[in-house]
């Protein structure tokens, strides 16, 4: 993972730079489930953890030849007006390093009783005992807005960048481009 490639969103009257950031990494997503995952990690070097912010800009990691052959496909078709595209260029001398990845919170005790109840055939009664509606967990962390393809319901989610650190760890990356072990170059 030596070379970078970087994304900016254009300002645009009619649209904010988060539904811009989620139209944009919907596309990301379904070109690298269509490109092969693995390869190809993701940070966003503008996100605001207190904020919730992810920013104006997507950075792709990997290789020289992954971020080449990855951006020969046409996975930014109807983005093209909406961005600035940056490289790939080799990774800055003396760049750290950190793990970007998905946090998801379970945030629906309803889905996971139907869940319990499906699985170890309790009661109703017994489900709503084991999981109590104040068991909903609320994560403050920045948060991409996408949809699901196979349902079509809208779902957040949640990245979160952990601590800099000066050592990397290598690994592949999920079809977020995250990864729970593996770090992208930080700079």
């Amino acid at each position: 993972m030596d070379h970078y490639l970087e994304i900016r969103l254009l300002p645009d009257p009619e649209f904010p730079a988060t539904t811009l950031m989620n139209a944009l990494f919907s596309k990301f997503h379904r070109g690298l489930v269509g490109h092969g995952e693995g390869a190809i990690g993701v940070s966003f070097p503008d996100v605001k953890e207190a904020h919730r912010g992810l920013g104006s800009r997507l950075r792709l990691h990997g290789s020289a030849a992954d971020l080449s052959d990855f951006m020969g496909t046409d996975w930014l078709t109807g983005m093209r007006d909406h961005v600035a595209i940056d490289g790939p260029a080799p990774v800055p001398a003396g760049a750290r390093h950190r793990i970007v990845r998905r946090v998801q919170a379970h945030s629906n005790p309803e889905r996971e009783r139907r869940r319990l109840i499906a699985r170890k055939g309790v009661s109703p009664e017994e489900a709503l005992a084991a999981i109590p509606d104040s068991r909903a967990e609320q994560l403050d962390l920045p948060f991409l807005l996408l949809s699901s393809r196979s349902t079509g319901q809208q779902f957040r989610l949640f990245v979160e960048h952990l601590p800099i650190a000066d050592e990397s760890r290598p690994g592949t990356f999920g079809s977020y481009g995250l990864s729970p072990a593996t770090t992208i170059p930080w700079f």
